[in-house]
């Protein structure tokens, strides 16, 4: 649950995004602009956080009265080994380093509903993180990092399955649908297209960000609209989005079917004026983004 530093919302002096060039990093930054928010966009091209000597790089870029958020990682498109995971955690280090030389006024850090279970019940605030890979182990480890370094607020929050258009990690979701319905003019289905996913639009992960940033939020969220959907009835929505037929090809199952859903009691609570996107709306939108690109 977050608990608000201030009530009323207060825009930051000014907000340090760390990972700026990544998929939701580049849509911060946009809204911050469109907000007039000043923002510190830092990539890896700026401060590799991988390196030597990179926390003394970020300290110096930073003031005390900025809000960092920290989005830059390894993702899983990346690999899920050992290397990965050593990458990711010394990005991290860095920072929490650089937070300790120069100790920001907020921290808000971006972690992943991976550190959850598959399981079929509700998933909450509540439900006790149990990583079964190296990326939900890391997203813990950055997320104990990051609460140990702080001597400021810090907000942990944690966004379920992520899409828009300029997407680049491909995950099992709509980006990666509606690529294969681009591409071959098909979707390609685990099973039947059984399991059931919460989706949420990078629009609305980065208005959630900001009202964290505006109030000064301080613990954990979920960041989750509350309705999940089957992989099938996904399937539909983006095929439905193209002017020419798509065909949906399941195939057999390999693995056993899960199920996730969010209870989101936590989120309205510490932002009840909050309205997600519609899904049929968020699809349309990243739809006609990414057929833009094609033009």
């Amino acid at each position: 649950m977050l608990n608000h530093g201030r009530q009323e919302p207060v825009k930051p002096e000014r907000v340090a995004v760390i990972g700026a060039k990544g998929f939701v990093g580049r849509r911060l930054a946009s809204l911050l602009a469109e907000t007039a928010i000043p923002c510190l966009a830092l990539s890896s091209a700026d401060i590799d956080l991988s390196t030597t000597g990179a926390a003394d790089r970020l300290a110096q870029q930073l003031r005390p009265t900025d809000a960092v958020v920290m989005l830059a990682a390894l993702t899983p498109d990346k690999g899920r080994g050992i290397g990965p995971l050593e990458s990711n955690i010394r990005m991290m280090a860095a920072v929490c380093a650089a937070c300790e030389a120069v100790p920001p006024a907020h921290l808000v850090y971006i972690s992943s509903d991976a550190v959850y279970p598959m399981q079929d019940g509700p998933i909450s605030e509540a439900t006790p993180a149990e990583p079964t890979d190296l990326y939900a182990t890391m997203h813990i480890t950055r997320e104990l990092m990051a609460k140990t370094a702080a001597k400021s607020p810090v907000a942990v929050l944690r966004p379920t399955l992520i899409y828009g258009a300029e997407d680049t990690h491909n995950s099992y979701g709509p980006n990666r649908l509606r690529r294969m319905a681009l591409k071959d003019s098909r979707v390609t289905l685990f099973g039947e297209g059984e399991e059931t996913r919460d989706h949420i639009s990078v629009d609305d992960v980065c208005r959630l960000i900001l009202l964290t940033l505006q109030h000064r939020s301080q613990g954990l969220l979920n960041l989750a609209t509350g309705h999940s959907i089957s992989y099938m009835d996904l399937a539909r929505k983006v095929a439905g989005l193209f002017d020419t037929p798509v065909d949906i090809i399941t195939t057999p199952r390999q693995n056993l079917v899960t199920r996730r859903h969010f209870d989101v009691s936590a989120l309205h609570r510490a932002f009840p004026d909050f309205a997600f996107e519609p899904l049929d709306t968020g699809l349309k939108n990243a739809h006609l983004g990414m057929m833009a690109t094609q033009n």
